[in-house]
């Protein structure tokens, strides 16, 4: 799925709040933030190790036009563990360079995906809200900007904490090549 333009996915999809829209490049292992046209940000991501794909268990990052359908975390600490989108109060170690650290683990922030193209990633064994796939930090900070998620897209702490506060519930996601 080659990535769309701003503009009209604002047009297609609308409304989307205070007219963000998220863009992840697949490619590029890049989230990009964008108001209507302009680009106000852009952070290196990891997405997932298998390419992209949107069955159920397949561990890929599924492509398409999703929202934002809950914001999780908001006043927990950087570097927090989560378990099933709860704060376990425990607080995951950094790993830098090519390191891996054998789990994939949830820190910081989540934001929860929920796709909006039916047969594609919405519904049946194509849902993105059903297979768990959000934008959220990650303890495997040396490997961002490589593909090497099960399927979510990775950030680097301080870069999905800065995303969280700069977008709301219902703000458009598409991920594309």
């Amino acid at each position: 799925m080659y990535l769309m333009n701003p503009i009209k996915l604002l047009k297609i999809y609308a409304p989307s709040p205070q007219d963000r829209i998220i863009l992840v490049n697949v490619d590029r292992q890049q989230l990009s933030l964008y108001e209507q046209d302009i680009c106000l940000q852009k952070w290196p991501v990891s997405t997932s190790s298998r390419g992209t794909g949107c069955l159920k268990d397949s561990l890929m990052t599924p492509t398409g036009v999703h929202r934002i359908a809950e914001k999780i975390g908001r006043h927990a600490k950087i570097m927090s563990l989560f378990k099933a989108r709860v704060d376990t109060g425990q607080k995951a170690v950094i790993f830098n360079g090519d390191t891996e650290s054998g789990e994939d683990q949830i820190t910081s922030r989540i934001l929860w995906l929920k796709g909006l193209e039916a047969g594609l990633n919405l519904g049946g064994d194509v849902d993105t809200y059903a297979r768990y796939i959000y934008i959220h930090g990650t303890p495997e900070e040396g490997l961002i900007g490589k593909p090497a998620s099960q399927g979510c897209i990775r950030m680097r702490n301080d870069d999905v904490i800065k995303l969280f506060e700069l977008v709301d519930c219902n703000t458009l996601v598409y991920i594309g090549t």
